[in-house]
C-alpha cells in the first residue's frame, strides 16, 4: 500500500477504501509508474469525488514524471493524470451546481493528485457537464488541451474576427483545438504541422497549412497579428520574424525574453488556469458539432507505461486517452 499525501487526506487516513491507481514514487523513465491500490480520496465541502471514466494523458504528465516543474504542495507517492471524464460519486457539503450521478469533464488542479485512478477529488468550479455527442471516455481529452488553446487564443492572444494566427505544432493536442477555434472565431489561420498531417489540418479549417518538413515557415508569411506557439526553440524565435509591429507571440512553453526583448512585439508564456465556465462554451461547442475531439490510442489504466512513451515520442495526431471504466 502507498503512503498517502497529506494534502488529498483532510478527513482519518483509515476513512476511506482503496482503488487501483497508477502512482510515481520517485522521479524518472515511463518505468516508475507503478499501477497499485491507493486510497480513495477524501473530498473537501467545496469538492466532487468522480468515478473516473477516463483521464488524457498530456505532455505535462510525462514532464512532471521525469522531475520538471516540481510543485512543493505535490509529495511523492503522487497520482498523476490532470484530464478526466466521468461520475460523481459524492459530493461536498458546498457544492449545489452539482449532485451524485452527474457525468462531467475536468482539468483538476496539477499539484493535487490526478486521475489516473478508479477515483478523483475535484473542486467543483472547474467541473462542466460532459459533451453528450461523443462517447464519455473521448470527453476525457478535452479539458486540458481545448482550455489551453481557448485561453492562448482568446484570452492573451486577442484572437477574433479578421485577426491573422500562425498556429505552431498544429498537430499536437493542444493544436488541433486551436486550429478549429480560431477558425471558429473568424480568424485567418495559418498552421503548421508535418508531411503526413497537412490534409487532417486543411480539413479543420485552416486557411494555409504549412509542411515544416519541406518548407520555412517565413517564406510563406509575410506578417501576422499572433503567432500561437507550442512548439518553443528556435521555432519560436525565427516567429519573431512573421508578426507585425505590435504583434503577440503566445507560448505554451514558456518565452525567450533575451530574443523577445529586442522586438516590437509583445511576447508571453502562460499556464492554463481552469475553470467549468470556459469548459462548459467548450463542451457546447462539441455538441453543436462545431468542434471535433480528435484522438490517437487508447489504452487501459495499467498500460500508462505505453501511453506515456506513445505521448513522449512526439509523433502522436491528437490526445491519447487512459481507459479506467
Amino acid at each position: 500500500m502507498i503512503e498517502e499525501i497529506e494534502v488529498e487526506e483532510p478527513v482519518e487516513k483509515d476513512s476511506r477504501g482503496l482503488m487501483k491507481a497508477v502512482c510515481i514514487h520517485e522521479y524518472g523513465s515511463s518505468d516508475v509508474l507503478r499501477y497499485e491500490d491507493a486510497r480513495i480520496p477524501a473530498i473537501r465541502p467545496d469538492e466532487v469525488l468522480i468515478k473516473v471514466c477516463a483521464a488524457g494523458v498530456n505532455p505535462v504528465d510525462w514532464k512532471i514524471r521525469e522531475g520538471y516543474r516540481k510543485d512543493p504542495s505535490r509529495k511523492l507517492p503522487f497520482i498523476p493524470g490532470w484530464d478526466v471524464s466521468g461520475t460523481i460519486e459524492e459530493t461536498g457539503t458546498l457544492v449545489s451546481a452539482f449532485k451524485k450521478g452527474d457525468v462531467v469533464i475536468a482539468r483538476p488542479d496539477s499539484s493535487r493528485n490526478g486521475a489516473y485512478a478508479e477515483f478523483v477529488a475535484v473542486p467543483a468550479f472547474e467541473l462542466a457537464v460532459a459533451p453528450s455527442r461523443i462517447p464519455l471516455h473521448e470527453a476525457a481529452g478535452i479539458p486540458l488541451a481545448a482550455q489551453t488553446a481557448w485561453e492562448g487564443l482568446f484570452e492573451q492572444g486577442h484572437v477574433g474576427r479578421d485577426t491573422s494566427v500562425l498556429i505552431h505544432g498544429a498537430s499536437g493536442g493542444v493544436g488541433l483545438f486551436a486550429v478549429q477555434l480560431a477558425k471558429i472565431a473568424g480568424a485567418y489561420v495559418i498552421a503548421t504541422t508535418s508531411t503526413k498531417n497537412v490534409d487532417l489540418i486543411r480539413s479543420l479549417g485552416a486557411d494555409v497549412v504549412i509542411d515544416y518538413k519541406t518548407e520555412d515557415f517565413t517564406k510563406r508569411i509575410d506578417k501576422v497579428d499572433v503567432v500561437f506557439d507550442t512548439i518553443g526553440g528556435e521555432t519560436q524565435a525565427r516567429s519573431l520574424d512573421v508578426l507585425h509591429h505590435g504583434g503577440r507571440l503566445i507560448s505554451t512553453v514558456g518565452v525567450n525574453e533575451n530574443i523577445a526583448a529586442n522586438t516590437l512585439v509583445t511576447a508571453k508564456g502562460f499556464v492554463m488556469i481552469s475553470n467549468g465556465a470556459r469548459l462548459t462554451e467548450i463542451v457546447e461547442l462539441v455538441d453543436r458539432n462545431m468542434l471535433r475531439v480528435i484522438t490517437e490510442k487508447e489504452f487501459p489504466l495499467q498500460e500508462a507505461k505505453a501511453a506515456h512513451d506513445a505521448s513522449q515520442s512526439g509523433h502522436t495526431v491528437g490526445k491519447i486517452i487512459l481507459r479506467v471504466q
